[in-house]
């Protein structure tokens, strides 16, 4: 077996997230062919490269000199091909690649952007974890990044990029089953849901920490399933599982979404570019202000958020 050099991307993936589950997300694959692939490159160099324990995987003195010679090949691949890339955009016309963590304002993002920029060829890439969106910025893969940061866990973020706040602070309301005993409240009280079932994606950067320091400094130890989002919903309408979720989300039949008492967890939501060209400065401003028109709209379309923004007299982002 030769190596490849997505052989050596995934030795740098599992390094990077500690984790095979993490790494094969991020690679946009299933972790089985991961675990396959790394034991087939290991076998090829005839030793561990990784130890695998339940805190997840950790290099070996072997692994680490492996990666001390693949993270500068593959970062200059992905020069090469961005650079490629970029070339071949400046020839046929302008381009503008956008990065996103999951959000219920990126279709009317993406609508608006398309009204406005017309001739430009937009592209879409969805990654649960915000700190590969902002590496695949600084490395020339993407032009803009939106990305949330939970409180308390704030992101890596590379050198050279810009940031622009779109929300400082949004709380994050509680998905539960429609005929959950709090969702009779307009607000939940968190100490309500001290004996309930709590999900949460551990690959979404931050927000299982976030998490966790909240239920903490709530005096509460309930029990925690990790699973992704979309695996989430369907245990929370038969009654099995809460969940922390974004304040745009629903509404739903079968789900109740409500507020928080004192809202304790929260996120930041972040527009992440390089410094601006003059070619480029245009279009980092056209595509701030369509994502803050989309968020009001998102946030306006949402009766549980609207009022809250009512009652806590905060203000939108502005559009423009």
């Amino acid at each position: 077996m030769e190596l490849e050099v997505r052989h050596l991307r995934a030795l740098c993936a599992i390094a990077d997230t500690g984790s095979l589950h993490k790494a094969a997300r991020q690679l946009g694959m299933s972790q089985p062919s991961l675990t396959t692939q790394l034991r087939r490159i290991e076998n090829a160099l005839g030793a561990e490269l990784f130890t695998r324990g339940r805190t997840g995987c950790r290099p070996t003195p072997l692994g680490r000199s492996v990666l001390s010679r693949a993270r500068p090949l593959v970062a200059q691949m992905s020069l090469l091909v961005s650079e490629t890339r970029a070339a071949a955009a400046r020839a046929d016309g302008t381009r503008l690649r956008i990065g996103s963590t999951a959000s219920r304002a990126l279709a009317g993002w993406l609508r608006r952007l398309r009204q406005r920029l017309h001739g430009t060829d937009i592209t879409l890439h969805m990654d649960v974890s915000a700190n590969a969106l902002l590496r695949a910025v600084a490395a020339g893969q993407l032009d803009v990044a939106f990305v949330h940061e939970v409180e308390g866990c704030p992101l890596r973020v590379p050198d050279g990029l810009v940031q622009r706040v779109l929300v400082e602070r949004e709380p994050q309301f509680i998905s539960m089953a429609r005929d959950h005993p709090a969702a009779a409240a307009p607000v939940v009280d968190i100490q309500d849901l001290a004996r309930d079932r709590w999900m949460v994606d551990p690959t979404v950067d931050g927000e299982w920490d976030g998490l966790r320091r909240v239920l903490v400094a709530a005096g509460i130890d309930p029990p925690v399933l990790h699973a992704d989002y979309h695996t989430a919903a369907s245990l929370i309408v038969v009654g099995e599982a809460v969940a922390p979720c974004q304040p745009t989300s629903g509404p739903r039949d079968d789900m109740a979404i409500r507020p928080l008492r004192d809202d304790p967890l929260a996120v930041r939501l972040l527009l992440h570019h390089h410094r601006p060209a003059p070619d480029t400065a245009a279009l980092y401003e056209t595509a701030y202000t369509e994502l803050a028109a989309a968020y009001r709209e998102a946030a306006l379309r949402t009766a549980t958020y609207r009022q809250w923004l009512l009652r806590h007299d905060t203000p939108l982002p502005c559009a423009g």
